[in-house]
């Protein structure tokens, strides 16, 4: 058994030589694979706090609010949403640099902390399975990998909630909603998604995606499942966005 502990200590440290951590804020190494973010920048983020909104969990101004504009505008197709940070500065270059610089290893550092502060309402939902919303095939390709689905898995396995990836499909290629107003990004996602059939009769899930701004995503494969039997829907994001 010692034996076998040292060899994992030895493996850790050459794992951490050949490919170090980097920290999901300011990119440096953490200096160990246990370590997922620097102490200093632990201490510059901030997280999701009351008040926020009842419906989608966005941070608002006042405690005698209970939905936040977008949601007093408009109904949407999931029951209720949570989310980690808000979308600000330091989340905006870390999400960037995780998607497009292949820094795949922030994905342990999102998921924990997305257990950590919605743990206990993704729980609380009782979900058959977490869904990460999915990327067309050629944008997949073209990045080589699905950021929520990476961080769905890790976040699932804390949780023990079952994560299905073959349920809900991405047939259309979007144009980047960022790009888009809240109109266009709904006419954006028509028809955007598909189900497969619902073999596995879910009934209620957890959609999972990297940043929430109006709901747009959300609502458009939420639609997608209430169609094909599912009962509710909920989503977990790791950042939040203002909205319009």
């Amino acid at each position: 058994m010692e034996q076998n502990r040292k060899g994992i200590q030895a493996s850790a440290r050459l794992s951490n030589l050949i490919f170090p951590r980097r920290c999901p804020i300011c990119d440096g190494l953490t200096g160990s694979h246990r370590i997922l973010i620097c102490g200093d920048c632990g201490k510059r983020l901030k997280t999701v706090a009351e008040p926020a909104c009842k419906k989608c969990g966005k941070p608002l101004e006042a405690e005698e609010i209970e939905y936040c504009g977008d949601c007093s505008r408009r109904k949407h197709a999931y029951i209720r949403g949570k989310a980690v940070f808000p979308y600000d500065g330091l989340m905006r270059a870390s999400i960037a640099r995780f998607k497009y610089r292949n820094r795949r290893e922030y994905a342990d550092f999102y998921a924990a902390e997305l257990v950590k502060s919605c743990g206990d309402a993704a729980r609380a939902w009782e979900a058959d399975a977490l869904i990460p919303i999915p990327l067309h095939r050629s944008r997949r390709r073209k990045r080589g990998f699905n950021q929520a689905e990476l961080v769905a898995r890790k976040a699932g396995k804390m949780l023990g909630i079952p994560v299905e990836t073959g349920v809900l499909l991405r047939t259309k290629k979007t144009s980047p909603q960022k790009e888009l107003n809240d109109t266009q990004r709904r006419a954006n996602l028509k028809n955007a998604f598909q189900v497969r059939q619902n073999d596995v009769r879910l009934r209620k899930v957890i959609l999972v995606d990297d940043i929430y701004t109006t709901g747009s995503t959300i609502d458009a494969a939420a639609a997608a499942l209430l169609e094909h039997g599912v009962e509710k829907v909920y989503f977990l994001a790791i950042c939040i966005g203002r909205g319009f």
